[in-house]
């Protein structure tokens, strides 16, 4: 395994991060196709022998179990200096807007309920799931602040959120004297290449660490055709992501095919060692022992510049889709 800098933090942390939105109780979220905790606790040790030392949640995922396997799996694997966790807190309800609960309070509330289902006493990174356009950025900001000042959160990122949103809410943090996000996890691989354009310039600008989820586009960049998976079969969210665009993706996955053919490797290392060229750690999901394996195996595979370029040629653009396209339609004046 290979580590970096995680931006302008001092957090060290594997080029592999494991996405842990696969981990949780089944019948209690959105997803069906998460695996239980047993399951769980194999994948995070194999990772943790592997060398992944990086771990992303979320409060959101099947309402807390994840965070509270993956918390639990970490205890009894590896010591609190060992391993990096990031999870992530959504915006705040209709219902606590209604009962006038500010930004500060829904974090400081979030991030508790959150350390709870860990069992942790702070968390390496707290990211904002997306962009909150019902609450002022400053009070974002100032709640964010206060939770590492707390010693709660030693870092903060933030997920789902357009190049002038990070650019905002940083710029706020540096004139007002408070934390600044470290890291941007966005929707970024072979197919969904749109980052490329404001948000990856933005970032190597200001040394923020890229770390996107759906590395591997929801399966799609692992898959020879015809090959499936519980996943591809019942992941409507990546169904509404990818679907439209199947055709024009084909075509970029045939080359991903085929260098996987002439490397003698699988699809997710040429699929991931084409993102490591780009990023500092891709989230990757894991609901098996292999795809944790195939994942590490990817940081030593090196593509030449005439591979790169061949993997990238055929990319068309696409529509923004799901979070981001929910957020494209809020108008950028509101919650300043």
């Amino acid at each position: 395994m290979k580590y970096a800098k995680l931006g302008r933090s001092d957090l060290t942390v594997s080029r592999i991060c494991m996405g842990c939105m696969g981990f949780g109780n089944a019948s209690a979220g959105q997803h069906s196709w998460t695996v239980d905790e047993e399951q769980t606790r194999q994948i995070i040790r194999h990772g943790l022998n592997l060398g992944v030392n990086f771990y992303d949640t979320a409060i959101a995922y099947q309402n807390g179990t994840s965070e509270q396997f993956v918390g639990r799996a970490l205890r009894d694997f590896a010591k609190r200096d060992e391993y990096v966790i990031a999870t992530k807190f959504t915006p705040r309800t209709q219902d606590e807007m209604d009962a006038n609960v500010s930004g500060q309070k829904h974090i400081a509330n979030s991030l508790e309920q959150s350390l709870k289902n860990l069992g942790m006493d702070y968390v390496d990174l707290y990211i904002c799931h997306m962009w909150d356009y019902n609450t002022p950025i400053g009070e974002i900001m100032e709640g964010l602040h206060s939770a590492v000042q707390a010693g709660k959160a030693r870092y903060i990122g933030i997920s789902n959120c357009f190049a002038w949103q990070l650019a905002k809410a940083n710029f706020y943090a540096r004139e007002h004297g408070l934390t600044e996000f470290v890291s941007i996890q966005g929707h970024y691989n072979l197919l969904a290449r749109e980052e490329e354009r404001e948000m990856a310039p933005f970032c190597a600008d200001q040394n923020i660490a890229l770390t996107p989820y759906s590395a591997l586009a929801g399966g799609r960049l692992a898959k020879r055709p015809g090959e499936t998976s519980k996943r591809l079969e019942q992941d409507t969210y990546a169904k509404f992501k990818y679907d439209a665009t199947a055709q024009a993706d084909g075509r970029v996955i045939a080359r991903v095919v085929e260098l996987a053919d002439a490397h003698g490797v699988s699809m997710t290392e040429i699929s991931l060692a084409w993102l490591l060229t780009k990023v500092t750690a891709p989230v990757v999901g894991a609901t098996k022992i292999s795809h944790a394996e195939g994942a590490a195996k990817a940081v030593e595979l090196a593509l030449t510049q005439q591979e790169i370029n061949y993997l990238e040629e055929l990319y068309v653009p696409h529509a923004l889709v799901g979070v981001m396209a929910q957020n494209g339609k809020q108008k950028a004046g509101n919650a300043v």
